[in-house]
């Protein structure tokens, strides 16, 4: 009597994403060979040959599930028996209310498991191209250091716009936060598109002195130096650093993205001298990036120069805004709902190459990938996590609901959940901590709810 061969799933690349790929394939009864071409092969960023390697912090960042997204995640991986939060777990240092650790004992540690796993085959080799037909399920899960010749295949099969290797992020604010009474929405000259209504565009006024004053502000901010390996990176014209138009000269902004030109403020008779204007950012509308903003400025300096802009006083930034180099798709166009590639489908992509961004965002993308590509080889039909939850909302976001267009990585926040009407006893509609509260307890509720259900058909 002859047994079923279960065919192994590649992954190439041995970082976040691909260790809980291959962790949650193999617990699912999958076998798994984990490509990584250090010590091989090496990179400028990492020091060592171990697998999930933390790059730049120690930290997994807040460890908060009651009142924070990123906490929320942490949670929902634990749900699903996540290798790299689990070894977090065992590592951590004090950290307040973060979740940090001692950075070679974990990564010694998550690579011990692996490779002791039965079912888990590791290869120190570098994977030069895009994979052979043979392997028939794939994973791509290479980050923002993937080397040149898997990068320039990737290119030619999505096309020559569709891979980027410069990360030029703008801050994006939630909406809520804005001040309305001062700001207002409005496309230049009431322009109409397919898809706007003329009013898609947030507007924030300044007046000359107030122009001016938020000139030198920028000028003076404490800056982020680039890392060794970013050295070589160069600006890009359409992606300039805030800080280094305005260097150019006083007037550049204001010929620049905060021409005034085409805009009537509803609040005064006076044309403003300079506006900072702000885009939609996600399909519910909670997300609005400062259009033209990106910055090299220090996180501290961004959100002090950046609420003196006339309506973002109170602003509360989802993401702030940087640039770095990286390597990362058009996951929204290019991608299904379960991370295959739609021109190849038997590719799928994990982690940061993906758009998410972040050490935890990276490694849940490459758990529900993993458990994705784990379940089509077992037969069954992927399932997708609830839309309520972290992961969930996070794997939408890359997989269609941002804008293709204007597509930048993205942190989890709950910004990309969706909203709740959250009221008090007097039936007030709450915002703020409460509201954060009821959605992550929505989320986890949800969670454990979707496994409770797999474990039940699976069982069936």
């Amino acid at each position: 009597m002859t047994q079923n061969i279960i065919k192994p799933i590649h992954i190439i690349g041995g970082g976040m994403a691909g260790s809980e790929a291959a962790w949650q394939i193999a617990q699912l009864g999958v076998p798994v060979i984990l490509h990584e071409m250090r010590p091989v092969k090496k990179t400028d960023a990492h020091k060592t040959d171990g697998l999930a390697e933390l790059v730049c912090s120690n930290s997994f960042r807040s460890d908060d599930k009651e009142a924070n997204a990123v906490g929320v995640l942490h949670e929902e991986m634990r749900l699903c028996n996540s290798i790299i939060i689990g070894k977090a777990d065992i590592h951590a240092l004090p950290a307040g209310g973060a979740l940090a650790v001692d950075r070679d004992i974990f990564s010694q540690d998550v690579t011990k498991t692996l490779e002791e796993h039965p079912l888990i085959t590791i290869e120190r080799s570098e994977v030069d191209g895009l994979p052979p037909s043979e392997w028939d399920s794939c994973i791509i899960a290479t980050g923002p250091l993937t080397s040149d010749a898997l990068a320039q295949d990737i290119k030619k099969v999505t096309g020559e716009d569709e891979l980027a290797f410069f990360d030029a992020l703008a801050p994006i604010v939630y909406k809520d936060s804005i001040d309305m009474s001062k700001a207002w929405m409005q496309s230049r000259y009431d322009k109409m598109t397919a898809h706007g209504n003329g009013k898609d565009y947030i507007n924030c006024p300044m007046t000359k002195d107030q122009y001016y004053a938020f000139i030198d502000a920028l000028i003076a901010a404490e800056k982020m130096e680039f890392k060794d390996w970013e050295k070589d990176t160069p600006y890009f014209e359409g992606c300039m650093p805030i800080e280094v138009m305005a260097e150019r000269g006083p007037q550049t902004l204001s010929f620049g993205p905060m021409k005034p030109v085409g805009l009537t403020n509803p609040h005064s008779d006076e044309q403003p001298y300079a506006v900072v204007q702000l885009r939609q950012d996600n399909k519910q509308g909670t997300l609005f990036n400062i259009v033209g903003f990106q910055t090299k400025m220090k996180y501290g300096a961004q959100t002090e120069v950046f609420r003196t802009i006339p309506g973002l006083e109170n602003a509360e930034f989802a993401r702030l805004g940087g640039i770095h180099r990286n390597t990362f798709i058009n996951s929204p166009k290019l991608l299904d709902e379960t991370l295959r590639l739609k021109a190849r489908p038997h590719i799928r992509f994990a982690g940061q190459i993906t758009g998410c961004e972040g050490y935890v965002e990276s490694a849940a993308v490459g758990m529900m990938v993993g458990r994705f590509a784990a379940y089509e080889r077992l037969g069954m039909a992927p399932a997708l996590p609830p839309r309520t939850t972290a992961i969930g909302s996070l794997l939408a976001h890359i997989t269609g609901e941002a804008n293709a267009e204007t597509f930048q990585p993205m942190n989890i926040n709950f910004g990309l959940m969706p909203l709740m009407d959250v009221r008090n006893e007097r039936g007030k509609r709450v915002k703020g901590i409460e509201r954060k509260k009821a959605m992550a307890k929505r989320a986890l509720d949800d969670m454990k709810n979707w496994l409770n259900n797999l474990d039940t058909a699976k069982a069936a």
